[in-house]
């Protein structure tokens, strides 16, 4: 069984924000909600100060504390690593959202929902169609999937995710730069297990101890 990661290469990204507007567009996301993030800083002293960029998102972590706190079941683990929210399950507890040392986690309430793109002015017809084909619930908590459904479509199709767009995630097919590759990190033969190893690609916080599948070339 595949064991899917993500790595992201510091270096190439220039904080175009092409990974957070495919995500919103992905998802449907309303405003005001993103699952994929740019942390933004600076390091040094003038002139020598550098500009510093961490793209982040859910890390599906192996040992995931959001899984361990959900007392519902709500919040599990597939056996490819992909750590997802049966929002049927769901009761807004947030012990996830709490437990997740990454804040990577949002809740959707009544009032993320009423939220418009243009104010005033209604939906628009895009807002409209996510809510007929990504229908959140109000009262649960929302998260990067990894573009799951893409995966297991495009597995269905005999895709393969990481090379294929059609079955990657959107944010990883969006990147204009290649700062982000998507494949199974348990293939010791896999492009993405490569680079892991030849940059010696680390996780955020690795003392965490949550063995994230995101990986950092820095």
């Amino acid at each position: 069984m595949a064991r899917w990661g993500m790595v992201i290469d510091v270096k190439r990204c220039i904080a175009c924000w092409s990974c957070t507007i495919s995500c919103k567009e992905e998802h449907f996301l309303p405003p005001n909600l993103f699952w994929n993030r740019l942390l933004i800083g600076e390091k040094g002293k003038f002139p020598t100060a550098r500009k510093l960029v961490y793209p982040v998102l859910c890390n599906h972590c192996t040992e995931a504390a959001c899984v361990e706190a959900c007392p519902t079941g709500a919040t599990y683990q597939k056996e490819d690593g992909i750590v997802m929210i049966d929002y049927d399950k769901c009761v807004g507890c947030r012990a996830c959202l709490i437990s997740c040392p990454y804040q990577q986690r949002s809740y959707y309430d009544k009032d993320t929902k009423a939220k418009e793109y243009f104010p005033g002015q209604g939906k628009t017809e895009f807002e409209k169609l996510g809510e007929e084909i990504y229908p959140f619930q109000v009262g649960t908590v929302v998260k990067c999937n990894f573009c799951e459904e893409r995966i297991s479509d495009g597995l269905q199709k005999g895709l393969k995710p990481g090379i294929d767009e059609d079955a990657s995630p959107a944010c990883v097919n969006a990147c204009p730069v290649g700062a982000r590759v998507f494949g199974d990190i348990s293939d010791n033969n896999s492009a993405i297990a490569a680079l892991i190893k030849n940059n010696s690609a680390k996780p955020l916080h690795p003392e965490f101890e949550t063995e994230p599948a995101v990986f950092y070339i820095d």
